[in-house]
């Protein structure tokens, strides 16, 4: 590689050395380090010339010059943009002694936009290495120009302390923001990582768990540019992913000025607030990311009381981190001495608001309970719908009730239940409720703070699981739903497998492997495809549950007509000399107290 500047006379064994700085490599995020400053001031020590070095963000040398102070040659590197840094950055020698950076210094770092310019200097009393940085701020003088900070001269190990990757995410932001004017509701640009164990075979793999978490990112209304992935025998404990990958994410996001990285997996506040400090951008874990979408999704005053309680529980123990810079005096008399610390002030005011929420959660609660007993007395059976997020529960609630339920091919589109009456082929009646769609790696704060949602899986007479066949991890989907129902002790209640969207199947032969012995039906809720077939299903399991009876009860025995009333559903009462005379459907547990009373 070639050596710019004035190379004249310049002796060989000099030019070896100046040769050689190419192949010296520099941690990335690390603006220097003690090997490359030691070399450079050899060289200047030998030349009584100013050197300087052009690095790149990946640590590597694309340039060294040699010249005067005032005529070193400044190479004319290309900005990605006019308005970000160039992805350069400068570090140069001062042969005078002193690293206070000149104003040819700032004037170069201005017109290249470098990263970060650089200057050293060997004193000439200690022969200590000093170094001073210049860097642009993002703002704007009264005169339009650019603003920049100075920091030095100092040690250079302080220097080399600066997180490079960190500071250069947050100047490219604000300079970007001091030119485009960017406003609050510009999409966010997200960048996905996450890892796969090794050495183990999961169902999902990480190329299918991202997948799904950038249809989660979109449906929150970012844009994905990036997915990371990291085979990794467990996370690591201060940044869930490794050191190599997270300055890889690093370097991405100086390169597509990335706002945001989602992890697919939770995160310790720890680990999150360290992602943070070194890589300059807002970091989600999946349980945020889900528990943002339900906030926006949440419409009754219960789903939103529910997205809050869900949402402090999960910021309780990400509030700390600040230690005592948080602490504050109180004032007055009692009050004096070290105080409460702001940290505790504000854990205090979260569970105050957590127990006000559950308060109001456990009375909706009780009012959902006095509307299931009056619905009981009804003996009109219940229909829950479960399934996978995006599987059509909505669409097909609205195709079998006409409701006018919202519905979008995205996830979670609806989050709060709605229940409807239906009526079956021969007239019997039942309740439809959807539900909250469940989904892999739904973390089980979810669960709990969404358990008065899911009360009426609990409570539901059939369960009708339903299920995207279109996709390819349909039996992944599947395996994911029967887990959350574990979590709700109702893997065990009557279920029914309705295959939707079967109009999008290339073949129906793939038909019977799918059903697998499964008592299930093939639909298509968009189109109207077999929803006579399906209501016809779930009347024949009601029919199978009764048996329909013609009792005579005596008079003498007028309280088992009370508890018929109670169990059974009555089509005609009749009065004869004999007794009351009733044609009744009765569960099948109850028909053998009845025998002696049939006609």
């Amino acid at each position: 590689m070639d050596i710019n500047g004035d190379i004249k006379n310049i002796k060989a064994h000099v030019l070896e050395k100046l040769q050689a700085l190419y192949a010296v490599q520099l941690p990335i995020g690390q603006i220097s380090t003690n090997e490359l400053n030691e070399k450079l001031l050899e060289i200047t020590g030998l030349l009584n010339r100013e050197v300087a070095v052009y690095i790149n963000r990946s640590g590597k040398i694309l340039q060294v010059s040699v010249g005067d102070t005032a005529t070193v040659d400044l190479p004319a590197f290309k900005s990605r943009t006019n308005v970000r840094l160039s992805g350069i950055r400068c570090i140069h020698t001062h042969p005078s002694g002193d690293s206070m950076l000149s104003e040819p210094d700032s004037s170069s770092l201005r017109r290249l936009r470098f990263d970060v310019m650089m200057a050293l200097a060997r004193t000439k009393d200690s022969g200590d290495i000093l170094g001073s940085v210049a860097f642009f701020t993002g703002e704007s003088k009264e005169d339009g120009s650019p603003e920049l900070q100075y920091f030095g001269p100092v040690q250079t190990d302080v220097l080399h302390q600066i997180n490079l990757n960190y500071l250069i995410t947050v100047i490219n932001k604000k300079l970007g923001r001091e030119l485009a004017n960017e406003t609050v509701d510009k999409a966010e640009r997200a960048l996905l990582a996450g890892i796969e164990p090794a050495g183990k075979n999961k169902a999902w793999t990480i190329g299918e768990s991202l997948d799904e978490l950038m249809r989660l990112a979109e449906t929150a209304g970012a844009v994905v540019i990036g997915k990371f992935a990291q085979r990794k025998e467990r996370p690591d404990a201060a940044l869930f992913l490794g050191k190599g990958k997270v300055q890889e994410i690093a370097l991405t996001i100086q390169d597509t000025d990335a706002d945001l990285l989602i992890i697919d997996d939770e995160l310790t506040p720890s680990q999150q607030r360290n992602l943070e400090q070194i890589l300059g951008i807002k970091v989600l874990d999946r349980t945020a990311l889900i528990l943002d979408i339900f906030a926006q999704r949440a419409r009754s005053n219960a789903g939103k009381l529910q997205v809050r309680l869900a949402q402090l529980k999960y910021n309780l123990p990400r509030i700390g981190g600040k230690g005592l810079v948080l602490s504050r005096l109180g004032g007055g008399i009692g009050t004096r001495g070290p105080g409460e610390t702001k940290l505790e002030v504000d854990r205090r005011r979260i569970y105050a608001q957590i127990h006000d929420i559950e308060t109001q959660l456990t009375r909706l609660s009780q009012q959902r309970q006095l509307h299931r007993s009056q619905r009981k007395e009804t003996r009109i059976p219940l229909v829950a719908l479960v399934g996978y997020t995006n599987a059509g529960k909505s669409t097909l609630l609205n195709a079998l009730t006409g409701a006018d339920v919202f519905t979008e091919d995205k996830l979670f589109a609806t989050l709060d239940p709605t229940t409807r009456l239906v009526t079956l082929p021969q007239k019997q009646k039942i309740l439809l409720t959807d539900t909250v769609g469940f989904i892999q790696k739904l973390p089980h704060t979810l669960v709990s703070a969404f358990h008065a949602t899911l009360e009426e899986v609990e409570e539901a007479d059939l369960l009708l699981h339903v299920v995207d066949c279109s996709n390819e991890d349909y039996e992944l989907q599947i395996e994911a739903v029967i887990e959350v129902l574990k979590e709700l002790n109702s893997e065990n209640k009557p279920m029914m497998y309705v295959f939707n969207k079967a109009d999008e199947l290339k073949t129906r032969n793939v038909c019977e492997k799918m059903l697998r012995g499964r008592d299930g039906i093939f639909i298509s809720a968009q189109s109207g495809e077999n929803l006579s077939g399906l209501l016809e299903k779930i009347e024949a399991f009601f029919q199978e549950q009764q048996v329909k009876m013609k009792l005579c009860i005596p008079f003498s025995e007028g309280g088992l007509v009370t508890k018929l009333h109670g169990i059974a559903q009555i089509y005609d009462t009749d009065y004869t000399d004999k007794g009351t005379v009733l044609q009744v459907s009765l569960p099948i547990s109850e028909t053998a107290a009845f025998e002696q009373y049939k006609i």
